[in-house]
């Protein structure tokens, strides 16, 4: 707008108004009412569509409540799901699909409308204002979908026993079928007055007796009263760990790192310091590579008398973890002597044995349980006893919270408006049903950089089984192959493909209020909003394209008119924020924890029936004879 010497577009005023201003006060998820209707920053009946060919397709039906006569089927093998009704029936669907265009479906406000639902979070002291009530928003109206194809969708979900998976998670059901364990990462953020039975007793007294040692240890260091060998504090942490042990807790430190919101004290007693704050003077660092590289970037500037190391491994033998830690044991003791150890390294595992054997007091060992995923591990001592260490316990209590608040939303919501129910279904259409073979994941937030990698090892870890729960192969496409980076970065990197190459659904996440606010007084906007314009345009711009017509109409030679047009028809949902705090961060986490339940696991597989990484241990046989050789 600047360049062209117009003024800017009413996108500003507009994010303001959906996210701050128009929210109604958060209970149950629940659609926008006509006064609302807004897609992620645009009034619906105000867009110009442009010239389309395609035929428009009018609904004025909201999604309805799916209802089956049918008895939910547990058990079926992936032929057998393929071979039912429903399945049969989103099948012959496609080709409805397959003539619109969404041009044409973004026309219809009451579809729109059906499709922006909300979940309450949590009120922040810094944006406690005015009537904004804080939500996260989905917005999924530039999915290739109509509220037929979101019946048909419920209607299959209904047909597996969905909803009895789900509970059976939560119930502590041995539900990962090849291991014969329950799946609860649930359980590691329930209320302490909640019950979870798993094996006929109650797990949560366990989980909390496990974080308030992780409270008091953390405190300890963090005051000053746990010193190291030479009485020096421990100002430093290194969390050596590899895969579920490093990806999760990076990504949240990463989040948090520059946090500077202030929530209502839960305790008005004490001082709340915003993780920014919290932070200060302490630096947390991560090695899992075991390429020696990886060890001096982990060390690198750090001092033995100062540094406190978490070794991460629940049985206390995993490979490159167990090298990595001897080889910073050994960085230890070349300063301090063996005698060090104690005061300088702890372990987060359930092998006290061999934990003690390493030199490591058993009593500063903290464990965690064989319900408990290496990829869902991050809200167990895993994650919250290094971030609590950086950040203070009382932000990762809320991150438990916020994690808390989506496992009873997954839990309880109706399918209609559940949000992690609602994001699988819409991976199963893409992927299975539409053939889209990958995923972008564009959260428009620079403290998000590592959430892509996390979620790309939940996702493919989950979903990367070629055989179901009955150990049949599976006769259609399961997962995709996720990436992403953040906005405005990937605009530079690989957005021209998502744009005119392979279509690639997208996943777009936003904050109404940035965690470092910037505004230039010569500048016509904030840099948070040039941000979140980005990220209101590059949705439409997939969804609109650019016909030849309109490039023609705008003088555009005729020989650059094919290299200019734009399909458009490119799906692609939105996700928004209120703003980026341990409580939403611990939202999303489990947001798309739920989703990959749904996406694979639960409807073909069998809820976690194949949790083991079957793959990544047959490469592991080869390394180790490769290393005996």
């Amino acid at each position: 707008p600047r360049t062209q010497g117009r003024p800017p577009p009413p996108v500003f005023v507009q994010l303001q108004v959906m996210a701050w201003r128009l929210h109604r006060t958060p209970g149950t998820s629940q659609t926008l009412d006509r006064s609302q209707r807004f897609v992620c920053g645009r009034v619906l009946s105000s867009r110009k569509t442009g010239t389309s060919t395609s035929r428009t397709v009018r609904s004025t039906r909201r999604v309805p409540e799916a209802k089956s006569s049918a008895a939910p089927t547990k058990g079926l093998s992936s032929e057998q799901i393929a071979a039912t009704p429903e399945w049969k029936a989103l099948v012959e669907h496609v080709s409805e699909i397959e003539d619109t265009h969404l041009r044409d479906l973004l026309v219809d406000e009451d579809r729109c409308a059906s499709m922006i639902l909300q979940m309450p979070t949590r009120e922040f002291l810094d944006t406690n204002q005015g009537n904004f009530k804080p939500t996260i928003l989905l917005d999924y109206s530039r999915q290739r979908v109509t509220t037929k194809t979101m019946e048909l969708l419920f209607a299959l979900a209904e047909k597996v026993g969905l909803r009895s998976k789900i509970e059976a998670m939560f119930s502590g059901e041995n539900i990962n079928m090849t291991e014969d364990r329950a799946v609860l990462h649930v359980a590691l953020r329930a209320p302490r007055d909640a019950q979870v039975i798993v094996d006929g007793k109650n797990v949560v007294p366990e989980v909390h007796e496990v974080l308030d040692k992780i409270k008091d240890f953390t405190e300890k260091v963090r005051s000053g009263e746990w010193k190291g060998a030479t009485g020096k504090p421990l100002k430093d942490v290194v969390a050596i760990g590899i895969g579920g042990s490093y990806l999760g807790p990076e990504f949240i430190d990463v989040a948090l790192s520059t946090g500077t919101h202030r929530m209502p004290k839960k305790s008005p007693e004490l001082d709340y310091l915003p993780p920014m704050r919290a932070a200060q003077g302490r630096r947390l660092r991560f090695l899992a590579n075991v390429d020696p590289v990886d060890v001096a970037r982990a060390l690198r500037d750090l001092d033995p008398e100062t540094t406190l190391v978490v070794v991460i491994s629940k049985t206390f033998t995993t490979a490159e973890t167990m090298l990595n830690a001897r080889t910073v044991r050994k960085w230890i003791t070349t300063t301090l002597g063996e005698e060090a150890i104690p005061k300088h390294m702890v372990a987060v595992s359930t092998n006290l044995k061999l934990v003690s054997e390493f030199g490591i007091d058993p009593r500063n060992a903290f464990a965690f349980w064989d319900w408990v995923g290496g990829r869902y591990s991050v809200s167990s001592a895993v994650g919250i006893l290094p971030l609590a260490l950086q950040y203070g316990f009382d932000n990762m209590q809320r991150f438990l919270e916020g994690a808390n608040a989506v496992d009873e939303h997954f839990r309880t919501a109706p399918f209609q408006s559940n949000l992690p129910v609602l994001l699988g279904l819409l991976s199963i259409w893409n992927s299975t049903f539409l053939g889209y073979g990958a995923r972008a994941i564009l959260p428009y937030c620079q403290a998000l950089a590592k959430f892509p990698a996390h979620i790309q090892q939940v996702a493919m870890e989950s979903n990367g089984k070629g055989m179901d729960i009955t150990g049949k192969p599976i006769p259609f496409p399961t997962g995709e192959i996720d990436f992403g980076e953040p906005g405005t970065n990937g605009q530079h990197s690989f957005y021209q493909l998502i744009h005119q190459g392979r279509v690639t659904p997208c996943e777009f996440i936003g904050l109404v209020k940035s965690q470092q606010s910037v505004f230039l007084s010569d500048e016509i906007v904030s840099n948070h909003d040039e941000l979140m314009c980005n990220f209101f345009a590059q949705a439409d711009a997939l969804a609109y394209g650019k016909t030849a017509a309109e490039l023609r109409a705008e003088g555009v030679p005729d020989f650059l008119v094919p290299h200019k047009s734009f399909s458009g028809n490119r799906p692609s949902l939105s996700l928004m924020l209120p703003a980026l705090d341990p409580y939403t961060v611990g939202q999303l986490l489990a947001l798309y924890e739920h989703r990959y339940c749904i996406r694979n696991d639960a409807l073909w597989l069998g809820l976690h029936g194949v949790v083991t990484v079957w793959g990544d241990l047959f490469a592991e046989s080869l390394f180790k004879a490769l290393c005996g050789d």
